[in-house]
């Protein structure tokens, strides 16, 4: 997420505005006057040492009949009971095959129902889940299977033009010739495991079988494994690219993603009420995996999955039929939804906001989606991956300047400041340098790179996301 403009809550100091070019000048009044670049978030809402297994078990405890996913185009609709109880049976499923705590096991596909079973299902049984890009093609899947050492892979037999099989086999041809279970390939050897999806092609699990795998002696395991797992251990790799090079590995903890989640849903605005939440952007992306499904684990929203990649025409139906109040996704998605022919078709009054993030947003779509789309209270969110994803975030209560032309505040328990590449100081008002933040949300590291991670994170955990900006 690279977006033009940063407001930073300053706490008891007043405002800071953060450009990424010197667009005009802000002001601060002079009783509250700030000399550098400096901003630290609240620390009034305490962080959350829990796993992302504890919160499910806990939200599908309060609201154990309301939707947890609906994936709309499918006719998938489970309750948080139902979720619940499937995960468990996935996760014992799991150590059935022969998993184990710490393997890493990566799902490689589009918005499926069995997309967000893996993600809580691995965080259950503390295997740790690789978002693999669906349109990967056999260059890139080797690369992140081989970088991480996936010992399981997930996907459907195709999407679109992706046979997934076909190019599974171009890096594992051995997986034609071998038993479920028991692959031995020379190009990816942690791999062992392949659980499709849809079909059971040679070499592999049907993702029935793997429901059906665990008994209860798989079930006592997966419970006394749990009390194990620490919420400063990994749960997720997602892979970023960057501008430069191959991709590296951002690997977040329980603690990383749960806290985000719990903070991005309190900035939105989502409480105990039945909220429900429409999510056309892909899971393999956070924004999704944590500021959807995350946040449903910690809030009890309700996560509507239009269809499998997004569709505007989709999207839109979704949000009317299944009476959604948010709506997440990227720039590109609101201006496809907003021209769409028939948009004026499509009641959307149950909206009343949401997140638009991953890119820089223009004011005018900002202004189009807050009026014509029924979203008053719609913000703009910013971060990275490494950063598990957001660190800055408007509130609905913001102006409609702040929120058109700005990103918002920081979040709680986040530092930022602008610091000269040279002298490595926070730099002073209205001087050009690199934003780094620091606090519980700064990634673990890149897997297997300590490299790069060192290249990213200082000895005191600031995390340089390379992006320059001035400060006013």
């Amino acid at each position: 997420m690279a977006p033009a403009a940063l407001l930073a809550a300053l706490p008891r100091r007043g405002l800071l505005l953060l450009r990424a070019r010197a667009l005009r000048t802000g002001t601060l009044s002079a009783s509250h006057r700030v000399t550098d670049s400096y901003i630290q978030g609240t620390l009034d809402i305490p962080l959350l040492n829990k796993t992302v297994g504890q919160c499910l078990d806990e939200t599908a405890e309060r609201f154990p009949h309301r939707d947890a996913f609906v994936f709309h185009r499918d006719g998938v609709r489970k309750t948080f009971a139902q979720f619940k109880e499937e995960v468990d049976q996935a996760a014992a499923g799991l150590l059935a095959l022969g998993l184990k705590k710490g393997d890493r096991l990566g799902m490689w596909g589009p918005n499926k129902y069995e997309w967000v079973l893996m993600q809580f299902a691995t965080a259950q049984a503390g295997i740790i889940l690789v978002s693999v890009n669906p349109a990967y093609q056999a260059h890139e899947l080797e690369f992140v299977i081989r970088k991480v050492g996936c010992k399981a892979l997930v996907f459907p037999a195709h999407f679109k033009s992706q046979k997934y099989y076909d190019i599974l086999k171009q890096s594992c041809p051995e997986v034609e010739h071998s038993s479920p279970g028991g692959i031995k390939s020379k190009r990816l050897p942690d791999l062992s495991t392949v659980i499709m999806l849809d079909s059971k092609l040679p070499g592999t699990f049907h993702m029935d079988e793997v429901l059906q795998a665990g008994d209860s002696s798989h079930m006592k395991q997966l419970r006394a494994l749990q009390k194990t797992l620490s919420c400063n251990e990994p749960v997720n790799i997602q892979f970023t690219s960057g501008t430069t090079g191959s991709p590296k590995g951002a690997t977040l903890s329980h603690r990383n993603i749960v806290n985000n989640a719990n903070l991005i849903g309190m900035r939105l605005g989502i409480t105990e009420q039945d909220y429900r939440v429409c999510i056309p952007a892909p899971l393999y992306h956070c924004l999704a995996s944590v500021g959807g499904c995350m946040v449903a684990a910690l809030h009890g929203s309700s996560c509507i999955f239009s269809a499998p990649s997004f569709e505007g025409k989709a999207t839109l139906e979704a949000v009317s039929r299944e009476k959604c109040s948010f709506l997440l996704g990227t720039p590109t998605m609101f201006i496809d939804m907003l021209s769409q022919p028939d948009f004026d078709s499509y009641n959307l009054s149950t909206l009343r906001g949401g997140i638009i993030a991953g890119s820089p947003v223009p004011p005018e779509i900002m202004k189009m989606v807050s009026t014509k789309m029924h979203m008053p209270e719609v913000l703009v969110a910013y971060g990275t991956t490494e950063n598990s994803p957001v660190t800055f975030m408007g509130f609905p209560t913001d102006s409609i300047t702040k929120r058109t032309e700005t990103v918002g505040s920081i979040l709680p328990h986040t530092e930022a400041k602008i610091e000269d590449p040279e002298t490595k100081k926070p730099v002073p008002l209205n001087t050009p340098g690199e934003l780094q933040v620091r606090g519980y949300c700064v990634m673990l590291g890149y897997w297997n790179d300590s490299a790069r991670t060192r290249e990213v994170i200082s000895d005191d955990n600031w995390y340089k996301t390379g992006s320059f900006f001035h400060v006013f």
